[in-house]
């Protein structure tokens, strides 16, 4: 099955925060205004990632999600992730998602087990056997504990609906070893902050945290660094993309939407919470910075 959109048509995929309302349940009001907002920026649309807490989440507020946002019938592209430890799980969660209106897998690595090579290619052969859709694997050592092997790559290349690699080590010599061992993947920045320095070594695009707070501002930074010719968008938008990661992601982003009236709560599902995060001077500071930026 191919995906209806051209994917490459969306150099930036929101990786979409899941909002709860006071009882720490999902807020799905807010769930639609967000994801109306992330379309009407033509932005692409990433559910239950790192970002989206979806390892907080139970199977049936997966689905249920999934199947919400499906219903909404907005005009651009979903991708749902993939990620865990128990690979049968996994497969199974994605057999389902391949009954819905999707548009793109993320599937991360295999979390705490920290497999070599061997393992590596096992997990995501299985899970891109189990795929309808194009899949964009997700490197992220500072969460899985480990970080794929460039071999891995090599050694998936005779499935079609690879499509592109999700690069959040945060090393350009690392984006550089994938690009080199698979010329024809596309390569998206997980680095809000580091997106101009990767467009330079030849990345498709971001997936995004920032564009939670600010989907325009981000569609624009995102076409300026693909676009080579604006050589001021390094510092601004480090530093107001540090403040989002002062503590772990997403709590940093949630507090800022929940300031900007985007959220009614704060809320996380433990162990994460948003009193980690006692002064907002710096992302209230960012929040100025990027929406007088353009």
């Amino acid at each position: 099955m191919k995906s209806q959109y051209d994917l490459s048509n969306y150099p930036l995929w929101t990786a979409l925060v899941t909002p709860f309302d006071a009882n720490n349940q999902v807020d799905y009001d807010i769930l639609r205004t967000l994801v109306c907002e992330q379309a009407q920026a033509n932005n692409g649309i990433l559910l239950l990632g790192s970002t989206g807490e979806g390892l907080a989440l139970t199977t049936e507020e997966h689905q249920h999600i999934v199947k919400y946002v499906c219903a909404l019938n907005l005009n651009v592209p979903l991708m749902v992730a993939v990620g865990g430890a128990n690979l049968q799980e996994q497969i199974a969660w994605v057999e389902f998602c391949n009954t819905q209106p999707i548009h793109a897998f993320l599937l991360g690595s295999p979390l705490y087990a920290k497999p070599g090579i061997v393992g590596q290619t096992h997990w995501f052969d299985a899970l891109l056997s189990a795929s309808d859709l194009p899949c964009m694997l997700y490197n992220v050592p500072g969460r899985s504990a480990i970080a794929i092997d460039p071999q891995v790559l090599q050694n998936l290349t005779h499935h079609t609906n690879l499509w592109a690699l999700k690069e959040a080590s945060g090393d350009i010599a690392v984006f550089e070893a994938f690009r080199k061992a698979a010329p024809q993947l596309a390569i998206y920045s997980g680095d809000d902050g580091l997106m101009p320095y990767f467009a330079q070594a030849g990345a498709a695009g971001l997936v995004s945290v920032a564009a939670n707070a600010w989907p325009q501002q981000t569609a624009e930074f995102v076409r300026r660094s693909l676009a080579g010719t604006f050589p001021n968008l390094f510092t601004t938008w480090t530093d107001a993309v540090d403040s989002l990661f002062a503590v772990a992601n997403p709590i940093p982003v949630k507090v800022l939407m929940h300031a900007q009236g985007k959220l009614n709560t704060p809320n996380l599902r433990p162990p994460l919470t948003h009193l980690e995060l006692p002064c907002t001077q710096a992302i209230n500071s960012a929040n100025t910075t990027i929406l007088s930026w353009n």
